[in-house]
């Protein structure tokens, strides 16, 4: 799941939240992640796995749902 390892440097280095902490069940906003820090999260994947993602996609609510859904657009555009 490199999609996990993208998020946890994402969440390390925006709001210093170890990698410890950046688990699969963990409620994204438990995190601090807001609808914005999302926005910036999926530009960042974007940008590092040269997909492009469509803006109607619905927000995932955990750390494990975020994952799965970049993982498998990786997939399909890849």
């Amino acid at each position: 799941m490199e999609s996990l390892i993208v998020i946890r440097e994402f969440l390390d280095s925006r709001l210093g939240i170890g990698p410890e902490k950046v688990l699969p069940e963990v409620l994204l906003t438990d995190l601090g992640v807001d609808s914005l820090m999302l926005v910036e999260l999926m530009f960042e994947f974007e940008d590092r796995f040269n997909i492009a993602l469509d803006n109607n996609l619905a927000g995932p609510s955990t750390v494990g749902e975020l994952a799965a859904l970049m993982d498998r657009l990786r997939g399909e555009q890849g």
